[in-house]
């Protein structure tokens, strides 16, 4: 439907996500990690992708710089941040103000907490901006809604047949909005919820089209989680397996030490750390799935650094990098085969152990043992083997 027309996107990022702040800490919502990467740049990634989009402006907070500086975005749509206001009105307005020298003929802005926009939804906005000054992409209102002024008592029930859920992003004939803006600043009147409201305020013709399920603010914990299901139900995520197998020779000691547990044995593995073979192969596992080397790659036997460490270092550090690619353990699977010591007494301690490290639950930690029938170096107790397999989710789109 381009025919010309020049189309520009102001993405609104100004907001703390107070609302949020039990999922995101400190951090706003729109740089928390949702799949791999922040909202927000799932929210730009969406319009510099289409096609009908020419120009995208992301209104950042104040403090924000920094932080929209490191999703590092790179695209010749993408204009500059601007720094908004402390209002969404504020920060719209410095928007169009931006792009005023690129003057295209509409405008879609957009909440940068609704991190997934369909193409037929920004075609139908567009489409209707061919007859009218502005159009909104709207969901009819499926709850009952009462009102209430003080939230305990009910004075009326609305019709839900006459509601509807605004969403984003909104579009408008771009110098309409403007003057728009303009008069509702001369006048200061600055606390309008969102820039269709101001539209009709300033008698500028705007209409509904449908809205997408998939266009949901991000508001919440809950919101967060929901947005997670999505990528995953939309094949956004794909799943991994990777295996580990490590083999370590007994030498003088008395105690193994198996999953950060010690189990006392006329031997001790021998090896450059601590040498926990249990560790050490759930590490080469994770590491393995996520096609990043293996254990040595990361911590080199040679490296005097090493001598002695904890392989909890080694195996956290497996799970961190499964974290920031933006993905999830499922499942942990383990295998010990040595003749002794006995691991079954202290299995589930050993379970608990690497779920900790790995912050996993336990549920998600499997840990087996077995003999090698008095067969080989491990029937002769020269030594034991472990197995492990690792199942991780990671960010489709990698290849």
């Amino acid at each position: 439907m381009k025919n010309q027309t020049k189309i520009a996107v102001i993405m609104v990022a100004g907001g703390g996500g107070s609302r949020a702040r039990g999922h995101t800490g400190d951090m706003a919502k729109q740089y928390y990690m949702l799949g791999g990467k922040p909202v927000l740049a799932h929210a730009l990634d969406q319009f510099l992708k289409m096609d009908l989009i020419d120009l995208v402006l992301p209104v950042i907070g104040a403090g924000h710089k920094e932080l929209y500086d490191s999703l590092q975005l790179a695209s010749a749509k993408l204009l500059p941040a601007i720094i908004g206001g402390n209002t969404r009105q504020k920060s719209s307005m410095a928007g169009l103000v931006a792009l005023k020298e690129h003057q295209p003929d509409y405008v879609l802005i957009h909440d940068a907490a609704r991190p997934f926009v369909e193409r037929e939804v920004v075609v139908r906005v567009c489409q209707a901006l061919t007859k009218h000054q502005g159009a909104v992409p709207v969901l009819p209102v499926s709850d009952t809604i009462k009102r209430s002024s003080d939230g305990i008592n009910i004075e009326t029930t609305e019709n839900r047949a006459h509601l509807w859920a605004a969403q984003t992003p909104q579009g408008f004939v771009f110098n309409d909005l403007v003057a728009a803006y303009e008069k509702a600043q001369d006048e200061d009147l600055l606390d309008f919820s969102d820039d269709a409201g101001l539209a009709q305020w300033a008698e500028m013709d705007v209409v509904m089209v449908a809205g997408h399920q998939q266009t949901f603010k991000i508001t919440n914990a809950r919101d967060f989680e929901r947005a997670e299901f999505f990528l995953r139900g939309e094949g956004q995520m794909e799943t991994r397996v990777g295996t580990g197998i490590d083999i370590h020779q007994f030498e003088t000691g008395d105690n193994v030490r198996l999953g950060g547990v010690d189990f006392a044995h006329t031997a001790k593995l021998k090896g450059h750390s601590d040498a926990d073979a249990a560790l050490h192969v759930l590490t080469d596992a994770i590491l393995g799935a996520l096609a990043e080397g293996d254990i040595g790659t990361h911590f080199p036997p040679g490296d005097p650094k090493w001598k002695d460490a904890s392989s909890e270092v080694f195996l956290s550090f497996a799970a961190s990098r499964v974290k920031a690619r933006g993905g999830r353990i499922i499942n942990l699977d383990l295998t010990i085969v040595c003749e002794k010591p006995k691991i079954g007494p202290k299995a589930s301690e050993v379970q608990h152990n690497i779920a900790r490290i790995c912050a996993l639950s336990p549920l998600r930690v499997s840990v087996k043992a077995t003999t090698s029938e008095k067969m080989g170096f491990i029937g002769r107790s020269e030594g034991l083997m472990t197995l492990s397999t690792a199942t991780i989710e990671v960010p489709r789109g990698e290849d």
